[in-house]
C-alpha cells in the first residue's frame, strides 16, 4: 500500500507540474526553472534574472546535449520548459516534447501540410503556448490545434482562416485571461489581416479585430475604393499584454499589394501600425501607424516590447518598437502618443518623424517601373528576429541591418490565392549589407553600442541577469556579449544557421541556455564545479 501511495503521489506531483495556470503565467519573470510564453514574461522582455552564468565565467560555457530534430527547413521556435520537458515547434506542422535532462524525444507530433499551399517565405513556425495541461500552436493551414502536453495528443484542431485565399499561420499564441489570442499571415495575397482570440477547452471563437477596417468603419475612409477587401495587415509576430490596462499590443504587417500604391489610396490603415486592442472585446483602443502608405514592404510586426521608463523627465507606461523601416519608436501604451523616435539603421526616406507623428517624407523614394533607390531594403532594417530588454542596463537589444534595395512598380491584376506583391527589388549596385546587434537606449533611441556580426542579420536576442546578451547568426554561432559594453565574451560553432532566439532556465539549481541551430536543439551549461 505504502508503495502504491507513493507511486499516486509521484504521478500527481509530475501531473500537476505539466499544469500552467494563470497565475504562473502572470508571474512567469519570477519562475528560473520554467520559460512559459514566447517572450518570457507578458511584457515580452526575454529577460531572466538568473545570473549563475556571467561575464566572468561565461567562456566555460560547455554544450550538454543535442537534439537532432530529423525535420528540414527554418527553424524559428522558442522552446517553452515546464514540467521537466521541453516543447519546440519545427517547419510543415511539426512539434516535440523533450526530455530536458536528457535531451531524450519523448513525443512527436506531425501533420502534412495540404499540398500546392500558398504561401510566403516558408513553412516555418514559432513556437508553443501552454494553459492548463494543454499546448496550443498554429499549423501552416491556418488550424489552431491544442495537445495534450503529457502526451502530444490532438484534443481539438480549428479553422482560422481559408489557405485557398492564401492565409497562412506562423506566429505563436499568446495566452492572456483563458483565451488564446493568434495572429494572421497571408499579406502578399491581398488577404484581409487580423487578430483572433478563442476558448482554451473548445476552440471556439471569442472575438476577432481586422487590421483592416470594413465599409464604413473608422479607417475605411483611408483606402480608395475597395482597395481596402484586400488589404493585408497580417499579424504574424506575437502580441504583448498589460494586464493593468487590458491591452494587448500587436504590429501589423504591409497593405496589399505590396508596392503599388496606385491603387489603394491613402494612408490605409491599420497596416504598418501598432494596435492596442482590449482583451476581453478585441475593440481597439488606439492606433499608431508607423509607415503610411508603405509602399515598401516595411512590415510593423516586430515584438512590441513594455517597458515603465522615464522620458524627458516624466515617467510613462511605454512600447518599443525597432521598426522595420529603420527608425526606433516609443509610444505612450496607455494612449498611442509618440515618445521617441530615432533611426537606428540607414535610410533616406524620410528625414525624421513630425510633431504629428508621421514620417517626413522625401521624394522619389517609392517604386517605379524604372526603378527607384531606397534605404532600408525589402527585407527592413530589423525584421521578426526576437528582441530583449533589460531592466539591469536600461537597454533594448536588436539585430538590425544596414542596406538599401531597387525597388520596381509592376500593375498586377488581383486574383484570389495568387500572390498579390505587384512589385520586384533588387540589390543596389555596390551595397554592402552590414549586420550587427544594437543596444539602444528606448528613453532617447540612442544606440549606446553595436557588435558588428559576419551575417547581415542576426538571430533573436536574450539578456540576462548575468549581465549578458545571447544571440547568434546565419554562420551558425551562438554569441555571448557583454550586456553593458558589446565585448564579446564567448562563442559556440553549432553546425547550423540560427536565427530562433536562446531562452534560459534552471536544471537542479544549474542554469541552462536552449537554442535552436540548423536542424536542431542544443543547450549549454558551465561544467560542474563551476
Amino acid at each position: 500500500m505504502k508503495r502504491l501511495a507513493l507511486l499516486f503521489a509521484l504521478l500527481t506531483a509530475a501531473f500537476a507540474a505539466t499544469i500552467v495556470t494563470d497565475e504562473h503565467l502572470r508571474k512567469a519573470q519570477s519562475d528560473p526553472s520554467t520559460w512559459l510564453t514566447y517572450g518570457k514574461n507578458y511584457f515580452g522582455w526575454r529577460y531572466s534574472e538568473i545570473d549563475e552564468i556571467n561575464t566572468q565565467n561565461v567562456q566555460r560555457l560547455a554544450p550538454r546535449w543535442i537534439f537532432q530534430t530529423g525535420v528540414g527547413g527554418s527553424h524559428e521556435t522558442t522552446p517553452l520548459v515546464f514540467g521537466g520537458m521541453m516543447f519546440i515547434t519545427g517547419p510543415s506542422n511539426n512539434g516535440d516534447a523533450i526530455d530536458v535532462l536528457t535531451g531524450r524525444q519523448l513525443w512527436h507530433y506531425h501533420k502534412a501540410p495540404p499540398p500546392n499551399l500558398s504561401m510566403c517565405c516558408g513553412e516555418m513556425n514559432r513556437g508553443f503556448a501552454a494553459l492548463g495541461d494543454k499546448l496550443f500552436k498554429v499549423n501552416i493551414e491556418a488550424t489552431l490545434i491544442a495537445l495534450d502536453a503529457r502526451t502530444g495528443a490532438v484534443l481539438w484542431e480549428r479553422q482560422i482562416a481559408d489557405p485557398k485565399k492564401g492565409f497562412t499561420a506562423t506566429g505563436v499564441p499568446l495566452v492572456v485571461k483563458n483565451k488564446i489570442l493568434v495572429g494572421i499571415a497571408g499579406a502578399e495575397f491581398g488577404t484581409r489581416g487580423f487578430v483572433d482570440a478563442y476558448d482554451p477547452n473548445t476552440g471556439e471563437r471569442i472575438w476577432r479585430f481586422y487590421t483592416v477596417p470594413g465599409h464604413g468603419e473608422p479607417g475605411s475612409e483611408t483606402w480608395a475604393g475597395d482597395s481596402g477587401e484586400r488589404g493585408g495587415g497580417s499579424t504574424w509576430i506575437t502580441g504583448t499584454y498589460d494586464s493593468e490596462l487590458n491591452l494587448t499590443y500587436w504590429g501589423t504587417g504591409n497593405p496589399g499589394p505590396g508596392m503599388d500604391g496606385d491603387v489603394r489610396a491613402g494612408d490605409n490603415l491599420y497596416t504598418c501600425s501598432l494596435v492596442a486592442l482590449d482583451v476581453d472585446t478585441g475593440k481597439l483602443k488606439w492606433y499608431y501607424q508607423f509607415t503610411p502608405h508603405d509602399t515598401h514592404d516595411w512590415d510593423a510586426v516586430a515584438d512590441p516590447i513594455l517597458i515603465d521608463m522615464t522620458v524627458k523627465g516624466r515617467k510613462v507606461q511605454a512600447v518599443a518598437q525597432a521598426n522595420r523601416n529603420g527608425f526606433f519608436y516609443a509610444l505612450d501604451r496607455t494612449n498611442g502618443k509618440l515618445l521617441v523616435a530615432k533611426p537606428y539603421s540607414k535610410l533616406d526616406w524620410a528625414t525624421g518623424i513630425g510633431a504629428d507623428g508621421r514620417p517626413i517624407m522625401v521624394p522619389g523614394k517609392d517604386p517605379s517601373e524604372e526603378g527607384n533607390l531606397a534605404c532600408p531594403t525589402l527585407g527592413g532594417a530589423h525584421n521578426w528576429s526576437a528582441t530583449a530588454y533589460s531592466p539591469q542596463t536600461g537597454l533594448f537589444y536588436v539585430g538590425s541591418k544596414d542596406g538599401c534595395d531597387i525597388y520596381y512598380k509592376t500593375h498586377q491584376q488581383y486574383r484570389e490565392g495568387q500572390w498579390y506583391q505587384a512589385s520586384t527589388s533588387d540589390v543596389a549596385p555596390a551595397d554592402k549589407r552590414v549586420g550587427g546587434v544594437l543596444a539602444i537606449d528606448p528613453t532617447t533611441g540612442d544606440t549606446r553600442w553595436r557588435y558588428d556580426m559576419v551575417s547581415p542579420q542576426s538571430a533573436g536576442m536574450l539578456a540576462t541577469a548575468g549581465g549578458l546578451v545571447f544571440t547568434g547568426d546565419g554562420q551558425g554561432y551562438v554569441v555571448a556579449m557583454d550586456a553593458r559594453t558589446g565585448k564579446p565574451l564567448w562563442h559556440f560553432q553549432t553546425g547550423g544557421g540560427i536565427i530562433a532566439p536562446p531562452i534560459t532556465y534552471t536544471l537542479n539549481g544549474k542554469q541552462q541556455i536552449a537554442i535552436a541551430a540548423g536542424s536542431s536543439i542544443l543547450t549549454f551549461a558551465l561544467p560542474e564545479g563551476n
